[in-house]
């Protein structure tokens, strides 16, 4: 197929994706699912719409062959919310291509990424059942990453697993070995309601939460100071505040959220008891009610620089698109942690596209970058799935 014919192709369904609303919250992924199950239907793949986690919210499993290595090509089918939409540009679901990239939510996260996996599935499939290739090849589109649900996680122990993963999400076709962990804290800091005409009589939320926000800017200057050599810095960002009522009432309680993020020699229960002792200082130091709760976590995952795996696709990525091949990590929380750090299967983030546009307005990706993905991604699983890579 040539460039153009195959570029084309890859806009058409990554169009008919996006077109389809998969935002989370709430998680609409059921009809993205439904279409992809039929696609694989019409390119004679049998694909299974997995109804766990959750009965109502189906993802996707598909596996083409039996033989071995394995390949799991993973990517999730959530978007976040589109948000106003008055701010785009471009209608965020009407996938419009322009000057040879394409509009919409979900275009580069992940859309894209899904788009090229269906296309390899399909195009691996007819080698695999025609003994061109020994290994088999396994298809995820995933709920729920978005949220840190369990969707990729749930496919893993449904059976859907493999020797080798690649999770993609658009890295520029750069392959990450290693990816920085996160964690939400949600911090309730209490006070005494009152009218504001009264305000002595109660106590003040949002004042008591002042010291709080000076310990936290404090503690990420401390967590900045902690570095890794391929993910860069620790962080402990202040991301919301919560608070007030009504305009003439003291507010009782205050809630502050920090987005941690945190390097793969960190350990979330160590993390625990720094937010726990930072808390319980500040609580004593200045006499004021203060708890906490970890609302979500994604654990940070890495495998060796050198794996043979990674070096694949460092190699193809090079060749097609003269994309560096220096060692590198991911910042953002990937699924690729559920490959490693739950099934323990070796596993790397990478795809085509630009991770700046992701949960942005006008989120849009460039088509030949697309394209140049997919041709990657079939020269690097062929050399996969041809035993090729040492273990």
């Amino acid at each position: 197929m040539s460039h153009t014919g195959q570029t084309g192709k890859i806009s058409s369904l990554i169009g008919d994706l996006v077109q389809i609303e998969t935002e989370n919250p709430p998680g609409n992924e059921t009809k993205c699912a439904e279409y992809i199950v039929e696609w694989f239907d019409e390119h004679g793949i049998d694909a299974e719409l997995v109804r766990k986690p959750y009965t109502d919210r189906p993802q996707v499993g598909a596996r083409v062959g039996e033989g071995t290595p394995t390949l799991v090509l993973n990517g999730h089918i959530d978007v976040v919310p589109a948000g106003d939409t008055d701010e785009w540009t471009h209608d965020p679901y009407g996938a419009k291509v322009e000057d040879s990239s394409l509009y919409g939510r979900g275009s580069v996260d992940m859309k894209t990424g899904v788009a090229i996996a269906m296309l390899a599935t399909a195009e691996l499939a007819d080698e695999i059942e025609a003994n061109e290739l020994p290994g088999s090849i396994v298809f995820h589109a995933a709920i729920g990453e978005e949220t840190a649900e369990p969707g990729t996680k749930t496919l893993l122990e449904q059976g859907y697993d493999g020797d080798y993963g690649v999770v993609l999400e658009p890295t520029k076709m750069r392959t990450a070995t290693s990816e920085k962990g996160l964690a939400w804290y949600e911090i309730t800091v209490s006070g005494d309601p009152s009218h504001a005409s009264r305000p002595d009589q109660g106590a003040n939320a949002i004042q008591h939460a002042q010291p709080v926000l000076d310990a936290l800017t404090d503690y990420d200057e401390k967590v900045r100071t902690r570095e890794d050599d391929l993910l860069g810095q620790a962080y402990a960002t202040v991301t919301m505040f919560e608070a007030g009522t009504k305009e003439n009432v003291v507010p009782e309680r205050a809630i502050i959220t920090i987005d941690r993020r945190f390097l793969s020699e960190e350990r979330i229960l160590d993390i625990d008891t720094e937010i726990d002792d930072l808390l319980s200082q500040v609580a004593a130091n200045h006499d004021i009610e203060i708890s906490w709760e970890r609302t979500r976590t994604y654990k940070s995952a890495a495998i060796d620089t050198d794996s043979s795996f990674a070096e694949v696709f460092r190699r193809h990525s090079a060749k097609v698109a003269d994309v560096s091949t220096d060692p590198w990590g991911v910042n953002a929380s990937t699924d690729v942690r559920n490959f490693i750090n739950d099934a323990d299967t070796e596993a790397i983030t990478w795809g085509p596209g630009d991770i700046s546009q992701a949960h942005t307005y006008d989120e849009h990706v460039d088509l030949a970058a697309a394209s140049d993905g997919l041709t990657a991604l079939l020269g690097a699983a062929r050399e996969v799935l041809n035993g090729d890579v040492e273990s």
